[in-house]
């Protein structure tokens, strides 16, 4: 059966080396009590946790990819009839956005320390399971601060994006 809605994540999860949560965003009903969810967070990276690079599993009839890096897990959580093209698009411009913002040192110490601006690549990237964006350059140029050549335009003579 074709998945006709806009609500395509219903999860994004990042855990570290050890299995431990650094961020978690449900979207949905599903996993509603901490103790389901962090469940789910183990047994998700028992089964993940020898793997390096990116993959594409299923897990508790749900659609999982995953992206791993020095000692952090990026995982995005989609239905089963979801495709796995646009869960992968979104999962590679967040992470990519996450990165550029990171200075390409993604690692779990540089995320903790600027948790806030990983946040809101997320919120950019996905509202309420909604994926909004897949190009990286715009999630961070919404995250990033303005840059000062733009800063002094007047109010009337600046594009929307610099508004």
């Amino acid at each position: 059966m074709v998945n006709l809605s806009l609500y395509s994540i219903k999860a994004v999860i990042l855990l570290d080396a050890e299995g431990n949560r650094v961020l978690a965003k449900y979207y949905g009903s599903e996993q509603t009590s901490v103790k389901q969810q962090k469940q789910f967070e183990k047994g998700l990276f028992d089964k993940t946790k020898r793997a390096q690079g990116s993959e594409v599993i299923l897990y508790d009839n749900q659609i999982v990819l995953y992206r791993s890096n020095i000692d952090i897990f990026f995982y995005v959580v989609g239905s089963m009839e979801e495709n796995e093209l646009i869960l992968l698009s979104m999962l590679n411009a967040f992470y990519d956005a996450v990165s550029t913002l990171l200075r390409y040192q993604v690692e779990k110490r540089s995320v903790m320390d600027n948790l806030d601006l990983v946040i809101l690549c997320l919120d950019e990237t996905v509202d309420g399971g909604i994926i909004l964006e897949t190009d990286s350059n715009a999630i961070v140029s919404r995250v990033s601060k303005p840059r000062m050549d733009v800063v002094d335009i007047p109010f009337a003579e600046q594009t929307l994006m610099q508004a």
